[in-house]
């Protein structure tokens, strides 16, 4: 395992084990959370090396979600050492898709920029917690209304979210968030509303998250774009990119990432 994947996939562990529960196994991970049943994210098998027995790990998945009403479904890395996985995946009636993640790292540099009266940046309280969810759940990418309403209740609650508001004329239309693990920091939920898009705001927004990390000492901002178009997007407010992940997802029921995403 490199060195770039090993802490990509330390903090997404990490990441995960605020809103879902995890059981170690021989192979990975099961991570399920039964309060948020259509939560991707919350619910799905994690394996990052090849297993012995492909066949006899994805019947231990199978049993394991079916008991508790859940959709079977994997999360698969180091794909190219997944034939067999993804093989016996196919035959036992799964879809599969793949998806390019980039990670992104700022380069630490504070860009100059003029001050804009017009906007006004916040953390989110009790005071504007639902001008923030509603942003964040007209975004699509995010999974809507039923995963992000319960999902940003729990975030709200645990102190390694930090979330934030953009106001332009104190009208509510931007939101993102940082989650800090240990020195380590992630970007995550950056979102404007349809009808704000196009000005900016998520530049203003991002140099405001940048200077925060910046106060507070932190030592990396990370940042993993769904794809490469946002990936160019965040690349105009110095974020370097590392490398790119291909990550496989097998799932029996319902939509693909990019169906939701509407790719």
């Amino acid at each position: 395992m490199n060195s770039l994947f090993s802490k990509v996939l330390e903090l997404d562990i990490a990441y995960l084990d605020t809103f879902t529960n995890r059981i170690d196994t021989s192979w990975g991970y099961l991570f399920h959370n039964e309060n948020q049943p259509v939560y991707y994210d919350a619910n799905h098998a994690h394996i990052h090396e090849a297993p012995s027995d492909p066949k006899s790990v994805i019947e231990e998945v199978l049993d394991f979600y079916q008991k508790r009403n859940l959709t079977p479904r994997f999360y698969i890395f180091n794909i190219e050492n997944q034939g067999p996985l993804i093989k016996e995946l196919y035959a036992s009636g799964f879809r599969y898709e793949e998806l390019v993640s980039p990670v992104q790292l700022w380069n630490k540099e504070l860009a100059t920029r003029q001050q804009n009266n017009r906007i006004q940046i916040e953390r989110v309280t009790e005071a504007n917690y639902t001008d923030a969810l509603e942003i964040e759940c007209q975004i699509k990418e995010f999974g809507g209304r039923g995963v992000r309403e319960k999902a940003f209740a729990e975030e709200f609650k645990h102190p390694a979210f930090s979330r934030y508001l953009l106001k332009l004329d104190g009208t509510a239309c931007s939101t993102a968030c940082l989650f800090k693990h240990g020195n380590q920091v992630r970007l995550e939920h950056v979102a404007t509303l349809e009808e704000y898009r196009g000005k900016g705001l998520i530049g203003d927004l991002i140099y405001f998250l940048q200077e925060e990390v910046n106060k507070k000492g932190l030592e990396n901002l990370w940042v993993f774009p769904i794809n490469e178009q946002v990936e160019n997007v965040y690349a105009k407010y110095g974020f370097q990119s590392l490398g790119k992940f291909i990550t496989g997802h097998a799932f029996l029921s319902g939509k693909s990432v990019m169906e939701i995403r509407g790719s």
